[in-house]
């Protein structure tokens, strides 16, 4: 065991091929001395133990990570996120529940390869719920079977995985999409970058001086309006705006309810129609004040 621990340490980065020769020279494990070391690691929590139980099982791992090349990404990865699996698999394994070690780590196997996939196989995350990722994953396998979909496939897909019928539409679309880098390659469209990528033809305007003094002085016009419109409000409508928005820390409605020796409730009102009238005053469809609690 050793020895072959030694050769795993020893290998070339990106040597896959010495790797899985190498795990696949390590001595599978029987039924007992598999609940042996597993209940030494439970009990008296025995890395050797622990460590016994995952090289033993490296080679399920490879078999696994081979099922996902057709993504795009490195075995190597692939394999480094099922071994991560694995670790989990044996640190959560029971082995009093009667079930071996490599039926129960290919659910953490699985799970850590296809969290890998998602980070990595677009910039944007095609898939972000439990149900968008069941679908990511068995709509690939159903489009290798069918290739593109007509309507009828659509539906048989939808109703086998339990979604809508735009979910599957939804996410073919997505699986089809590709990305695009933001700089074009040097040698291409030299001529007329605008035709190129989007580094060619998104122009960064936010250092232009025209478009800074701009801003600036919009700035400054909404501030002086703002002014402006408290001036119109009454003296405890003014304080309450100054204190509930304006002031930091920002005060809450049971605190200034204290103070005006009023219910909470009732600085809220007046709080709810000081807002209106300066949305009035301001014309604005959205007053932009900081949010408060």
């Amino acid at each position: 065991m050793s020895k072959t621990l030694d050769l795993l340490v020893a290998s070339p980065a990106g040597s896959i091929e010495a790797y899985v020769q190498a795990v696949n020279r390590i001595p599978m494990l029987g039924l007992e001395e598999e609940r042996e070391l597993a209940q030494r690691f439970q009990r008296d929590q025995n890395l050797d133990a622990a460590r016994r139980l995952v090289m033993s099982h490296l080679r399920f791992v490879v078999r696994i990570a081979r099922g996902y090349n057709g993504y795009g990404l490195a075995q190597a990865d692939l394999i480094q996120e099922g071994n991560i699996g694995l670790m989990k698999a044996v640190k959560r394994f029971d082995p009093n529940v009667g079930v071996r070690l490599v039926s129960f780590a290919v659910h953490w196997i699985r799970a850590e390869i296809h969290e890998f996939i998602l980070r990595n196989w677009r910039i944007v995350k095609v898939a972000t719920t439990k149900a968008q990722r069941k679908l990511f994953f068995n709509l690939r396998s159903s489009r290798k079977r069918l290739g593109w979909m007509n309507s009828q496939e659509v539906q048989d897909v939808a109703r086998e995985l339990g979604v809508e019928p735009r979910d599957v539409l939804e996410m073919e679309q997505r699986m089809s999409s590709h990305d695009t880098a933001f700089d074009a390659a040097s040698d291409e469209d030299d001529e007329n970058p605008a035709l190129g990528a989007p580094a060619g033809y998104l122009p960064d305007t936010r250092f232009e001086p025209e478009a800074q003094a701009a801003a600036e002085e919009m700035k400054t016009q909404r501030e002086h309006s703002l002014r402006g419109a408290l001036a119109q409000l009454d003296e405890r409508s003014r304080d309450i705006i100054a204190r509930r928005w304006l002031a930091e820390p920002k005060m809450t409605l049971q605190e200034l309810a204290d103070i005006y020796q009023v219910s909470a409730e009732r600085i809220r009102q007046l709080e709810k129609n000081a807002l209106k009238q300066l949305k009035r005053a301001l014309g604005d469809d959205e007053l932009l004040l900081p949010a408060t609690a």
